[in-house]
């Protein structure tokens, strides 16, 4: 198979929320905040182009569903659907990927599946011939969300996929619709049912870390976000995946690092875990 790194929009959210209770003094080392305190945010993806042919894409982004208004609000950078341009410079545009697979449904993973904003007109989707793949859990979520996370979601969005009868709800390791090379494991520290997808990569396995570990920074095991529900749940399930992939020598994948899309992980003399082997771009084959 072949593996690639996808870059889409970019965000600017506050530090503060990003990083917990981490002190600005430590987290401004890892991240430059600007005037309003924001610090910068990508919204990555990873295609998978199978030998078969067969395409996988692992979210889809923030993308540009919101109307002017909200994307200043939620500091979106830019107005066009750059995962879509992204994909077609791959040569592998919207309508040919067959499988988006979905960590969770808040909207900076899933908004992308939408086309962009357009005055007056409705939401719609973007991939409309892709299988869809989400946990229950996380599907339960996005339709009865808690009142802390309600505008984390988009209220239209399930009824948009299940209208195209080709979403999979996953509720063990292993999906129908993906089959082998692909298995799952769940964490619940930041949302319920956050779905890790372990891919059996050209270069050795591949987690895709989505928000347990939204980029190198957040390896250290402390650090959390704000918009995490179960900080310290998080910070177990976290050493646990990073044990894991220290283990069989494989690769954290990071949708939100500005510049590192994925590492392999270590542990230093004070059995602290670390980022080694830092990539800025994934072409793998």
């Amino acid at each position: 198979m072949q593996m690639f790194s996808v870059i889409g929009n970019t965000q600017r959210l506050d530090g503060g929320s990003m990083f917990g209770n981490c002190p600005r003094a430590v987290w401004e080392r890892w991240a430059t905040p600007d005037d309003h305190h924001r610090i910068e945010l990508a919204s990555r993806a990873l295609l998978v182009r199978e030998d078969s042919g067969r395409t996988v894409l692992f979210e889809t982004g923030i993308g540009s569903f919101f109307e002017p208004k909200m994307r200043a609000r939620y500091g979106v950078q830019e107005s066009e659907h750059v995962l879509l341009s992204s994909l077609k410079s791959l040569g592998c545009p919207a309508s040919e990927i067959d499988v988006v697979v979905l960590s969770h449904l808040h909207f900076d993973h899933a908004g992308g599946l939408l086309h962009p904003w357009r005055e007056s007109e409705d939401r719609r989707l973007a991939f409309v011939n892709a299988h869809f793949v989400v946990s229950e859990d996380g599907w339960s979520r996005a339709q009865n969300p808690h009142p802390r996370d309600r505008a984390s979601f988009i209220p239209e969005l399930c009824g948009l996929l299940e209208k195209t009868g080709r979403v999979e709800r996953v509720r063990s390791e292993t999906s129908d619709v993906l089959g082998d090379g692909y298995r799952f494991s769940f964490s619940q520290g930041h949302t319920p049912g956050l779905m890790l997808t372990r891919i059996e990569g050209p270069c050795g396995p591949v987690t895709f870390l989505g928000d347990l570990v939204p980029g190198a920074p957040w390896v250290h095991l402390p650090i959390t976000m704000g918009y995490d529900r179960y900080p310290e749940l998080l910070i177990d399930e976290k050493s646990a995946m990073l044990e894991r992939i220290i283990a069989e020598h494989g690769w954290a994948f990071f949708t939100h690092d500005p510049t590192i899309c994925a590492g392999r992980i270590e542990k230093d003399a004070r059995g602290r875990y670390r980022l080694v082997d830092e990539q800025t771009t994934l072409a793998w084959s």
